[in-house]
């Protein structure tokens, strides 16, 4: 197994990121993560999330980026992104509306060549990083591999979320490969769920009410987002082919954390991707 770097998605304890930044990511590196990918600014400026990083002897790789925040401000966002000194930006979400197959597809795809080509002319490269829903059929294939083969390699490239995949019905390990040489971050995320009562609202374990029947069930009752190691994720063959497909890093994510704080949930997953040999 390729050993590469680990990142945080600072999403999972965005908790934490209020009054004491410095001392949480002081924290994070004491872990033993590498780096961290922002999921959000939390209204810091780049500058300030610059200088606590450096302080606390973290890299920036990439940062979620809203597509509108790029329409908004193509040129401050790319900006924030240098401050930051990110290699990469993801496009974290996409609206139903605006996805493979849906009235708004055409336009967007316009605005991520456009955010793309800004990114490029800096040396940034644009990411989209996937949930189960791109798994929609379009044209006879998935809506994921649409994207990809609607809008170049050098301009959009993965960052593949395994348990999205996994929560899809795919293999993470073949999707992976599929995308091999066009996968430079993988995020890492386990989870449990009864695959015979799916449930319809996943998304709200995230705060988005993106399922109209998100009041009829408690998505935890068939579904749960867990530390690495914990769920029915197989994670060695997923580094395995990460490795072999040419990643520069992983990255642990975890949406939600039930029973312990989002704290040691970050600890217990790096703890098990280091007794992979990671």
């Amino acid at each position: 197994m390729k050993k590469l770097p680990i990142a945080l998605q600072l999403y999972s304890i965005r908790d934490c990121l209020g009054d004491n930044l410095e001392g949480y990511l002081k924290q994070v590196r004491q872990m033993g993560y590498d780096g961290v990918e922002l999921g959000g600014m939390h209204d810091i400026p780049a500058d300030v999330w610059r200088k606590a990083l450096d302080e606390a002897g973290l890299v920036a790789i990439s940062s979620h980026v809203a597509i509108d925040r790029f329409n908004e401000d193509l040129s401050g966002t790319v900006q924030e992104l240098l401050t930051l000194g990110c290699k990469y930006a993801a496009i974290p979400w996409m609206d139903e509306n605006r996805r493979p197959g849906h009235p708004g597809y055409e336009k967007v795809k316009q605005d991520i060549l456009r955010a793309a080509n800004a990114c490029k002319e800096k040396g940034i490269q644009l990411l989209y990083h996937n949930h189960d829903f791109e798994f929609e059929v379009v044209d006879g294939i998935f809506g994921l591999d649409k994207l990809y083969q609607d809008v170049d390699a050098s301009l959009l490239q993965t960052q593949l979320d395994t348990c999205w995949i996994n929560v899809a019905g795919q293999s993470p390990v073949a999707y992976i490969e599929k995308y091999a040489g066009r996968c430079p971050i993988v995020h890492l995320k386990d989870f449990y769920m009864d695959r015979a009562n799916k449930p319809a609202a996943m998304y709200a374990l995230m705060g988005v009410d993106d399922t109209p029947s998100t009041a009829a069930t408690n998505p935890r009752d068939t579904f749960e987002f867990r530390p690495l190691g914990m769920g029915l994720q197989d994670f060695p063959a997923i580094l395995d082919a990460a490795g072999r497909s040419g990643a520069k890093w992983v990255v642990v994510e975890q949406d939600e954390s039930t029973g312990r704080s989002s704290m040691e949930a970050a600890a217990i997953s790096i703890g098990y991707l280091k007794q992979l040999g990671l």
